[in-house]
């Protein structure tokens, strides 16, 4: 396998770092050329479907990507912006905030966003990364639940970029912070805001993402760890077992998922009784096809179908101050150690690489 061109060697090279912020990824636009690219990579990963490869090749592109596409094209065009994506815009725009939080606690440090699939991949990032001159990263997942369909994912893009890569950086990894104080402070401000504007509802739905059941039995820690950021923020918030549910959304296929299942809950609250809920989904750190579609519109409409009278989505962290402020205190905790504080120049005062992090548009 080939090494890449890269950037010649300097001897006493100061060492520089950066934080690659990554997120799932998403289409470049909502048809369904697009989409078809991007599910073919998606749903083509082994973490995400572990299903044999020459089986699954079949049926993906034999029967998936033939109908699957036109579907899923609808659905994101019901959520596009004129910016594009949001799960992009919300990724994005967290880097960028990062990056200013961390300049204003004094770190000399480069962020960047990637996908794991899609654009701009992890890969691309890191290229630009080395061009840059970063001998340091950290990896930081959008995901606070650890799990093997996610987090996994990107570990696996790094390590094959490095595969080609002849002079590779120190790597340091985020598993996961499914119970950083800071993340479920952010959750729980989010709710409170959202409950000062509006009525509490009678019930809170938090929805995660769902996987497959088997793996949680093969060892995945994901369901727990979603079970434990539900009781921390409920905590949080001083509410009962009996005021909140914890549900499982975006079931694909006929194989058994995480249980309960979102919408069915949704439908058996509102033919209980139950007629008002908030619905917020602490698994995603932006807003998102599963978040601004799956829940704020079919679930909205099948809630109310069953006799629901009032749906609430509460939106993700996205940009809230308090969840910038925590990542921040993530980036801290795993950069100790890197020598990231800024040192001024004794004769100007001034900072330079801070300078140059500043006016550089790194995304």
């Amino acid at each position: 396998m080939p090494f890449k061109t890269e950037p010649p060697y300097q001897h006493g090279q100061n060492a520089s770092t950066g934080v690659l912020y990554c997120n799932l990824g998403t289409p470049e636009a909502p048809n369904a050329s697009a989409l078809r690219r991007y599910l073919a990579q998606f749903l083509g990963d082994s973490r995400v479907v572990e299903i044999p490869k020459a089986l699954w090749w079949l049926i993906l592109h034999g029967i998936i990507l033939r109908v699957r596409p036109a579907k899923s094209a609808a659905k994101y065009a019901s959520i596009w912006t004129e910016h594009g994506s949001p799960l992009r815009v919300w990724t994005d725009r967290q880097s960028q905030l990062l990056q200013t939080q961390l300049l204003a606690r004094g770190h000399a440090v480069s962020v960047r966003y990637a996908m794991t699939y899609g654009q701009p991949s992890i890969a691309a990032q890191l290229d630009a990364f080395r061009a840059e001159g970063i001998s340091r990263v950290l990896m930081l997942p959008a995901y606070p639940q650890y799990s093997g369909t996610t987090t996994a994912s990107v570990f696996d893009n790094v390590y094959r970029w490095g595969l080609k890569t002849r002079h590779l950086p120190e790597f340091r990894f985020v598993n996961h912070y499914h119970d950083a104080p800071g993340y479920i402070d952010a959750l729980a401000s989010k709710i409170r805001t959202h409950w000062q504007t509006h009525a509490r509802s009678q019930q809170l739905v938090m929805s995660f993402h769902g996987v497959p059941e088997r793996t949680l039995h093969l060892g995945d820690p994901y369901h727990c760890e979603c079970l434990k950021t539900a009781r921390l923020l409920a905590q949080a918030l001083g509410l009962s077992k009996e005021d909140y549910k914890v549900t499982f959304q975006s079931r694909f296929g006929k194989a058994k998922w995480l249980e309960p299942y979102t919408e069915p809950t949704l439908v058996a609250l509102a033919q209980a009784g139950i007629h008002s809920v908030d619905v917020v989904c602490p698994g995603f750190t932006g807003d998102c096809l599963e978040t601004l579609e799956e829940i704020g519109m079919e679930g909205r409409a099948a809630f109310m179908k069953a006799g629901g009278r009032t749906f609430n989505y509460i939106e993700c962290l996205n940009d809230h101050p308090a969840w910038i402020e925590a990542m921040t205190d993530l980036c801290e905790q795993h950069l100790q150690g890197w020598p990231t504080l800024i040192k001024q120049d004794p004769q100007t005062g001034e900072a330079s690489r801070v300078r140059a992090l500043a006016m550089g548009a790194k995304n």
